[in-house]
């Protein structure tokens, strides 16, 4: 009897993306039916700035109807941003991380510029993408949970706002933002209760009349270069600092936010909602190694 050899075919590479928003940048997967086991090992591994494709965090591409915590929301958005943090943890939320998934979508030809519903774990944010390249999102509403709370750094210390933006904060305005120090560990703070899951934390000066700039450790990621949360949460605690608040008055609040990756706008409106607006870039595409990827879940990556 003659023998037959069976070849087995080998993994299909993975096709991935490199985006950035104020140089926060991403590592955007395309898996609109959700086929893709992407363990936070893997995560962490494609998110390396060494041994990965390096990125602030991790964009999962996927179709609401196809992921079960996006199929309730399937009604309002085709799309669910399934965010990771660089450390392969799931995140309710990323502001730049929401401008540049919208930019993937119309890079791959599947929206125009104009309006635009993308599915988060906090809910459907609504997209501009404007003809000129910059990106606006309703980030929701500001939550300022009542308590106090202080940051600390290198033995310096300083009160600091909640603002939950779908996501915990805590704004401390500095005098220096050389006093964040590294901001390779998380900030200490006080009481531990404020923020079981742990907080993103923002250090933040004044440059002008509503203009501030901030740095920022973000929970999961270290220092980022940007953090779109982050910045509508500084914007709002800075309105409340300067007595401002739009709910009250009426009038819309703006306030320019620096960080170290560019500049965004953020717009707080009397009915509470906030926008962010700025840019989103598309860098390079490529394909991943089926077997890098074996080589991490196995620990030999």
């Amino acid at each position: 009897m003659d023998r037959v050899t069976t070849a087995l075919a080998a993994p299909a590479p993975i096709a991935f993306l490199k985006g950035h928003g104020t140089e926060n940048d991403f590592v955007i997967v395309p898996d609109p039916d959700n086929a893709l086991d992407l363990p936070p090992a893997v995560v962490a591994g494609l998110c390396d700035r060494r041994a990965g494709i390096g990125g602030d965090g991790l964009l999962h591409v996927v179709r609401c109807a196809a992921h079960p915590d996006a199929r309730a929301m399937a009604g309002e958005a085709e799309w669910f941003m399934d965010y990771r943090n660089a450390d392969g943890s799931v995140a309710e939320m990323c502001g730049n991380g929401v401008r540049v998934f919208a930019r993937y979508l119309q890079h791959a030809g599947t929206v125009g510029s104009g309006d635009l519903a993308v599915a988060t774990r906090d809910g459907v944010k609504h997209v501009h993408l404007d003809k000129n390249g910059d990106v606006t999102v309703s980030m929701g509403r500001a939550v300022l949970p009542a308590g106090d709370v202080t940051v600390s750094v290198d033995g310096r210390q300083w009160p600091a706002t909640h603002v939950n933006m779908g996501n915990p904060h805590a704004v401390a305005f500095v005098e220096d933002l050389a006093h964040a120090g590294t901001l390779h560990d998380p900030p200490p703070f006080s009481p531990a209760s404020a923020y079981p899951h742990g907080v993103n934390v923002e250090f933040v000066v004044d440059r002008g009349p509503r203009h501030v700039a901030m740095r920022v450790h973000e929970r999961g990621a270290a220092e980022t270069r940007s953090c779109g949360t982050g910045a509508c949460a500084v914007a709002v605690a800075a309105a409340r600092r300067d007595g401002a608040d739009p709910a009250v008055t009426g009038a819309p609040v703006t306030y320019t936010v620096d960080v170290l990756g560019g500049r965004l706008v953020i717009t707080e409106r009397p009915d509470g909602s906030v926008e962010m607006t700025g840019p989103a870039v598309i860098v390079a595409e490529g394909q991943i190694d089926p077997s890098w990827i074996e080589g991490v879940q196995n620990g030999h990556a």
